[in-house]
């Protein structure tokens, strides 16, 4: 069956640029056990309950080595490769030597990624003990890298989610009454979520509003009250793909102070936005913003990141955001026009953020909420 979403050519073209790394590499073979790798260049992921892993050989088809249980819906999204299953009692390393070895892979460069999050000590432990005439090569995070310029069916998804963030975050902030609870905030938008076609998920943080290091706070059940502040961060997927907003929500009207802090941030963020453009150096970027909010007097130090790379964001990862690209001082790497990045701001009792496209001709926020402080109810 096709894939819902990307025709096939899409993945044929991802995976000619991974060949083309592999044989730069001098490798025959890569195997990929992360989710977000697995699905971006074959269309499938799955958890990992079992161990199951993407093989792209240099030469020759693809194969996913998976349970049982999974191969049929791993067949209905991953065409054109070949689907070898696995009961779950089994060990499925050896059935991974079997794979590679009637492919002459044996004992040929196997690249893998020695930083990947499935990939135990004792994994790679079990993978060089049987496969013992084989070279295990470390990739690094190559097909992160891959996937950091988006192509325009991924950027049409990343838009979606960002049009469904802009109407949840409204219905969210609506719901931040006197007597409401930041649980009904989550609730409207994960409704607004569910009934707009993003994926079934949570909604993201939304938690009280403190200094500047609550955006990853818990969500409380304590009824609002006039004078606080709800920071709400959306974070929908369409077919994995995720835009992400952030604003702060006042109940009733604002302290002046804050209300300051809140403007504050927004004049620099769209600074820091406007400089986002092909060839411009990443830390260069980054220090209008984290310049700015100190010499505002808003914060006496910048000690997080300003923003990170956006895209395909499984379910079941352990990665709630991508930092294959991050924006900090010591960044000395150009933008490139395709890459898409979530850039955040908080200081004062505020926080926003924006998802935002690099094109060829500067940069495209794709979500669209005022910016600053927002009022409740």
């Amino acid at each position: 069956m096709p894939h819902p979403i990307f025709p096939q050519e899409e993945f044929a073209a991802r995976l000619a640029r991974l060949r083309g790394a592999l044989a730069a590499r001098g490798v025959a073979a890569a195997l990929f056990d992360e989710i977000e790798a697995m699905a971006w260049l074959s269309g499938y992921g799955s958890s990992l309950n079992r161990w199951r892993c993407l093989v792209v050989p240099l030469i020759g088809e693809p194969f996913i080595l998976i349970r049982a249980l999974d191969a049929a819906v791993c067949r209905e999204r991953a065409a054109g490769v070949e689907v070898i299953p696995y009961r779950d009692w089994e060990d499925p390393v050896p059935a991974l030597a079997a794979a590679l070895a009637r492919r002459g892979l044996a004992e040929a460069a196997i690249g893998l990624d020695l930083n990947s999050y499935a990939l135990s000590v004792n994994r790679h432990a079990a993978l060089a003990a049987a496969l013992p005439g084989a070279r295990l090569v470390d990739l690094g995070p190559l097909a992160n890298e891959l996937r950091l310029v988006k192509s325009p069916a991924e950027i049409a998804l990343l838009r979606r989610a960002a049009g469904i963030a802009d109407a949840a975050l409204a219905r969210a902030a609506a719901a931040c009454r006197p007597g409401s609870t930041q649980r009904e905030v989550a609730r409207a938008a994960m409704e607004c979520f569910m009934e707009l076609g993003a994926d079934p998920s949570a909604p993201g943080p939304i938690t009280a509003v403190t200094g500047w290091d609550f955006l990853h706070g818990h969500l409380e059940d304590a009824p609002l009250r006039p004078g606080g502040v709800v920071h709400i961060e959306l974070t929908p997927r369409i077919e994995w793909y995720s835009a992400r907003i952030m604003r702060c929500v006042s109940i009733g009207p604002p302290e002046p102070a804050r209300a300051q802090a809140a403007e504050t941030l927004a004049a620099l963020q769209a600074q820091q936005i406007a400089a986002m453009r092909p060839g411009v150096l990443a830390a260069e970027v980054d220090a209008i913003l984290r310049q700015g909010v100190v010499q505002a007097g808003l914060r006496a130090s910048y000690d997080n990141i300003t923003g990170y790379t956006l895209g395909l964001y499984a379910p079941q990862t352990p990665r709630t955001s991508d930092f294959t690209r991050i924006l900090h001082p010591e960044a000395h790497w150009p933008l490139e026009a395709g890459m898409v990045f979530h850039v955040y701001a908080s200081a004062g009792g505020a926080a926003l953020s924006e998802t935002v496209l690099v094109t060829e001709t500067g940069p495209e926020i794709l979500t669209g909420a005022p910016p600053g402080l927002l009022i409740g109810g």
